[in-house]
């Protein structure tokens, strides 16, 4: 498998991250976004949106990092972290939903707009951050993981844009089981961090 990527974008952090916890094999290729690779032809022939992460599996290729997660779990049988089960797979994807919406739209659009340069009203996007984790540090009471009794890919697609909510101005300090949520999934084996965005260091979105 070959990964096209950008060590800053968290989309494609969390196609890492899921690859790494599982252990597979794979070639990073890092997309120099700030000199304009990922709008060249070749990478639109990969990815007409101009976005990363893309995966390339001997072929066939799957770029969006939710659909990223969903064929590495079912190319590999791996029920433990997306089950097949309708109860189960539906109530993952209700997370990655919240994944491409509220997260989107709140803490991930937030880190935007400082490491970016993205033209959100900070105002805005750091409330909608603020509101989804109230709902996350509700749902998390009493259960370690999202859905069920271990960790799923719902929990991969919102690790890495939470952890990194502060770069966006997002303080999570009054958070403590989402905190504590974070600290679970980085003692996972396989966890790789997000690195976190080099002061005064802002890439081309």
């Amino acid at each position: 498998m070959k990964l096209y990527h950008h060590p800053l974008s968290g989309h494609a952090h969390r196609a890492r991250l899921f690859l790494s916890l599982l252990g597979v094999p794979h070639e990073a290729v890092e997309v120099d976004l700030k000199a304009g690779a990922h709008k060249r032809p070749e990478f639109l022939a990969l990815n007409p949106f101009g976005q990363v992460p893309v995966l390339d599996d001997d072929g066939t290729v799957v770029s969006d990092s939710n659909a990223i997660l969903v064929y590495v779990a079912r190319k590999l049988g791996r029920t433990d972290w997306l089950p097949e089960d309708a109860a189960g797979e539906a109530a993952v994807q209700r997370w990655l939903s919240v994944a491409a919406g509220e997260l989107a739209y709140g803490p991930a659009a937030a880190r935007l707009v400082t490491v970016f340069g993205a033209k959100f009203n900070p105002e805005e996007v750091i409330g909608r951050a603020h509101t989804l984790l109230g709902r996350l540090e509700a749902h998390l009471t009493g259960r370690d993981w999202l859905v069920g009794e271990r960790p799923t890919i719902a929990d991969v697609a919102l690790y890495s844009y939470l952890a990194r909510a502060p770069e966006g101005n997002v303080d999570l300090s009054g958070y403590p089981t989402v905190n504590a949520y974070l600290r679970r999934i980085e003692a996972l084996p396989g966890f790789v961090p997000f690195v976190q965005t080099p002061a005064g260091l802002t890439a081309a979105a």
